[in-house]
């Protein structure tokens, strides 16, 4: 069995790569879809984000608004690192829960889909590092088109994130997302033949 890393920065098109691991065989967890499942009520990382970041966080329902939580936030390594030390340890811990989940299951190849990856410490449970890869533009394309957000805060999000340049050092293997689609796919079945020799 292979657990594989996969990560990038917003808009490198990290979600379009772990559905082509999906669709291919491997187990994917899905660490953004954990995340977001800890902002509801009524866990404890509910109650500890509008402790540290105040009820303007919540909607009408009393629902934490992803929006304005990543309004407040990025552009502000302080609120971004509270942010992180309120809700990493916790993803942590269900990624490890969901590995041995899956192994028990007979899973051969489990991709952690997880964009802060690095910056979390999940070095320790991944065999290999893949990370995803696209052009500033392309970034600012689809991270303004998939949040509905203008440029100045797609790059206020980008730079929130380790830079890719470091991310790409620490790679074991690196899928350009600057191209089409197939050409995409056909970087990803590569990288699985070689996972696989």
């Amino acid at each position: 069995m292979i657990v594989i890393g996969l990560t990038g920065s917003f808009g490198t098109g990290k979600s379009f790569v772990a559905s082509i691991f999906k669709s291919l065989g491997a187990k994917v967890i899905d660490a953004d879809k954990i995340a977001h499942s800890l902002l509801k009520k009524p866990t404890k990382e509910y109650n500890q984000l509008i402790g540290t970041f105040g009820p303007d966080i919540l909607d009408r329902k009393d629902n934490i608004d992803r929006k304005k939580l990543a309004f407040l936030v990025f552009g502000n390594k302080k609120k971004i690192d509270k942010l992180n030390h309120i809700i990493h340890p916790s993803i942590i811990k269900i990624i490890k829960k969901k590995i041995q989940e899956a192994k028990a299951e007979g899973a051969s190849e489990i991709l952690i889909d997880a964009p802060l990856l690095i910056e979390a410490d999940l070095f320790g449970i991944i065999d290999k590092l893949i990370v995803v890869k696209a052009s500033l533009e392309n970034q600012f394309k689809r991270t303004t088109k998939k949040f509905g957000i203008n440029r100045k805060e797609a790059l206020r999000r980008i730079k929130s994130q380790m830079p890719l340049e470091k991310k790409i050092k620490l790679a074991d293997f690196v899928i350009d997302n600057d191209c089409n689609k197939s050409d995409t796919i056909k970087q990803v079945k590569e990288i699985r033949r070689k996972l696989w020799k």
